[in-house]
């Protein structure tokens, strides 16, 4: 029934043929690939309505703070990829940026001691300063503020369980994202910087997350460890997980010229493809279609659309038609579910994508956000 999701795999490959040039393991701008214009219209189209509908211009705010750095991230990341202006004062509007602004909370009163939360806030720093840095604004407030914040990650760097970053400041657990994070801050902070300590964090981190046990036997990433015996807890393995490590190793392959990092992400990458979908499109294992079935909460209504912008980082990083070829096809049929089965009559977009919404489906601030994500990762890597 999604046929019409599927492209093949050969045309996939004339179109990354078409825009972009195979160059592994260069530092510095990546090549250029050309956009969907069509995609990128319906992205706009959702991002449109998540300003209208959910961002609140008083506070500066959508919904919560992790969350909130991903809905910057992708707004930002849509105009880098449109060539647009559309929202250039949200940077300056958002809570986000009214804190790297000022200066006058600390961020370590901001972000409540959840290292997670505050990598996502550094990616979102880290996009808005790419943005303005491309119209030849200012950078230096998101930068800074960048660095603060992964220090104070950094600080939660201990050798319980062998090593790793505590997820929040109980220290009570250590756990897949918040050292999927710290790689991939890491390493595209050794990229944006060419600071040594950056590319040393990054590679410890691997090397503890290979030893860790965190990934099973399906190349999945569960969620994080049993703190009486440090080994995996066999929780979920929720898609974003399998994202960001991609991303992450992608970007420290960049950095060492180590081709076996792409191999190991994309043992997970793929494995996200052929266990965590339903008719070759993402779902979240609380997904669900019919009412009153889907059991998905707002955090877990993000996650799909972070696991395709992670994708989106990844193949920016390794820059290879033949990768891109490879992945093309799943962008299209994410970008495609999410049109026809997401988004409503009002451009508000459901956390479900495999199949129509018979009432399961929620449409929140999360769920948007998630949508918007899948939309620019397919105007950049999916078929047009």
């Amino acid at each position: 029934m999604f046929s019409l999701f599927r492209v093949s795999a050969v045309l996939a490959a004339v179109c990354a043929l078409s825009y972009q040039v195979d160059a592994l393991y260069t530092k510095g701008p990546l090549t250029k690939r050309a956009q969907c214009a069509s995609t990128l219209s319906a992205a706009e189209g959702v991002a449109t309505r998540i300003q209208s509908h959910q961002f609140n211009i008083i506070t500066g705010e959508y919904s919560e703070l992790w969350t909130d750095a991903n809905t910057l991230e992708d707004i930002h990341n849509l105009m880098l990829a449109a060539g647009t202006t559309t929202w250039d004062s949200l940077a300056d509007e958002s809570y986000i940026g009214r804190i790297a602004n000022q200066g006058i909370i600390p961020w370590s009163v901001i972000l409540g001691g959840s290292y997670d939360d505050a990598q996502w806030v550094i990616l979102a720093l880290w996009k808005i300063a790419d943005y303005r840095s491309a119209h030849g604004e200012s950078t230096s407030a998101f930068e800074s503020s960048a660095a603060t914040i992964y220090d104070l990650v950094s600080e939660q760097w201990d050798t319980t369980c062998g090593g790793g970053v505590w997820w929040s400041k109980a220290k009570t657990y250590k756990n897949s994202i918040t050292n999927h994070l710290y790689l991939y801050t890491s390493a595209q902070g050794y990229l944006r910087t060419g600071d040594a300590t950056y590319l040393a964090n990054a590679q410890k981190t691997w090397t503890w997350l290979q030893s860790s046990g965190l990934r099973n036997s399906q190349n999945l990433w569960n969620d994080g460890l049993d703190m009486t015996t440090c080994t995996n807890n066999g929780q979920t393995t929720w898609t974003y997980n399998q994202g960001v490590i991609a991303s992450g190793l992608g970007a420290l392959s960049v950095a060492t010229g180590d081709a076996t990092l792409q191999t190991q992400a994309e043992l997970t990458l793929d494995a996200t493809i052929s266990l965590l979908t339903q008719n070759d499109i993402l779902k979240e294992s609380c997904d669900d279609v019919v009412s009153g079935g889907s059991t998905c909460n707002a955090d877990q209504q993000i996650f799909k659309g972070v696991w395709t912008k992670h994708l989106q980082y990844y193949l920016d990083n390794v820059n290879s038609a033949t990768t891109t070829a490879k992945y093309s096809p799943f962008l299209g049929s994410q970008d495609s579910a999410v049109v026809h089965y997401g988004i409503d009559s009002s451009e508000d977009v459901s956390n479900t994508w495999y199949a129509a919404n018979q009432g399961g489906g929620a449409f929140t601030a999360q769920s948007a956000a998630s949508g918007l994500a899948a939309l620019v990762a397919a105007a950049k890597y999916g078929p047009c």
